[in-house]
């Protein structure tokens, strides 16, 4: 029955998901939005809608490591397995402003998220200072977009065409009852989702904080893995990689900021301090390098993406388990794997540099 009410909860959010992009998607071109602001925006905020609903819930009904866990799994499965994946598909063309500007700022809020974090508490005064962050970067991406190139746009506007006409009041009556229908739908799919997660862990042995890295983390980000994906599939590869990094830094800000603010504080255990965290900056940063080098994720570094999502997936399930394998895994991950990936993508951006210095 707790799985039941589980999978039932996940499609209660990928269907309440699905229905609010698309109301608020059509209603703001209905408004006379171009299609580049609603992809970075409206569909942004609406594929980050799980994520906001999972941890606002867990915040509120004293479930902290659900409510934090739940944005550092998925954000940290967003670059690892997302990307990843998209990259595996066909390698993914960097546009040079989420290089210079989008990424470094993923990379900020992350920090800061750790920063606020440190005390072992995000308080409703570090909640509101979040949210705040999030809507100056919305002010942001206003104006940034009137200064997009033609092909970005174009991408957007075949991804997101524009299917309602302003004039028509049926229009606007649909894509309204889709926005209501698709919250109600994802109020309900969080509380069965976070109820059946904690019976989850409490049935298995291990911890809510388990439970939100892995299974919940997955399953919220699968509007971002289908977005990516797709877009990845058809081409669209600046919509495949801005959708991870605009939901990244929509889950850092608008997710933990309401999530603070609706449930008066989230409570920050040692253990994500340490690790799960930590983790989630280091996905972050390691973007820099990858993206800088010829602007572009290859192949090669999607599968190093979804390779480090197997190993933090594993290093999860043994530190839960307390498994007698974690002291040799850990070892090997900390001796051998990350100073080689250091070294390669050092070598790659130092080959990329000398590139571009000899082509000027």
């Amino acid at each position: 029955m707790t799985a039941l009410i589980f999978l039932l909860g996940l499609a209660g959010l990928l269907g309440g998901a699905e229905l609010l992009v698309r109301g608020a998607s059509r209603l703001a071109s209905a408004l006379g939005l171009s299609p580049l602001l609603v992809g970075l925006t409206v569909v942004s905020l609406g594929t980050s809608s799980p994520e906001i609903a999972v941890s606002v819930m867990g915040a509120m009904r004293g479930s902290a490591d659900i409510a934090l866990g739940n944005v550092v799994g998925s954000n940290a499965c967003n670059v690892l397995l997302i990307l990843g994946a998209s990259a595996l598909i066909t390698p993914l063309i960097v546009a040079q402003k989420l290089v210079r500007v989008d990424a470094p700022i993923v990379v900020g809020a992350s920090l800061l998220v750790w920063l606020l974090a440190a005390d072992g508490q995000l308080s409703r005064l570090d909640g509101g200072l979040l949210f705040l962050a999030g809507l100056s970067y919305l002010v942001f991406l206003v104006f940034e977009s009137r200064k997009t190139k033609r092909q970005v746009v174009e991408e957007y506007e075949r991804h997101y065409p524009s299917k309602a006409a302003p004039s028509r009041l049926r229009a606007w009556l649909v894509n309204l009852s889709f926005i209501a229908a698709g919250l109600v739908l994802l109020v309900l799919g969080s509380r069965a989702l976070v109820s059946s997660a904690t019976e989850f862990a409490r049935s298995l042995g291990v911890s809510e904080l388990v439970i939100a890295l892995t299974v919940i983390a997955t399953g919220t980000s699968l509007p971002e893995l289908a977005t990516s994906v797709l877009a990845a599939l058809r081409g669209e590869r600046d919509i495949a990689v801005g959708n991870v990094v605009g939901s990244n830094l929509f889950n850092l800000l608008f997710v933990l900021g309401i999530a603070g603010l609706a449930g008066g504080g989230i409570a920050v255990s040692p253990a994500m301090l340490r690790f799960d965290i930590p983790v989630m900056v280091a996905a972050a940063m390691a973007c820099l390098p990858i993206f800088f080098s010829g602007y572009e994720i290859s192949r090669f570094e999607g599968g190093l993406l979804l390779f480090y999502h197997a190993a933090f997936t594993a290093y999860v399930v043994l530190r839960a388990t307390e498994h007698d394998a974690l002291p040799a895994f850990s070892g090997v991950m900390l001796a051998f794997v990350l100073p080689m990936t250091a070294i390669s993508l050092g070598v790659a951006t130092w080959r990329s540099l000398r590139r571009r210095a000899r082509s000027k």
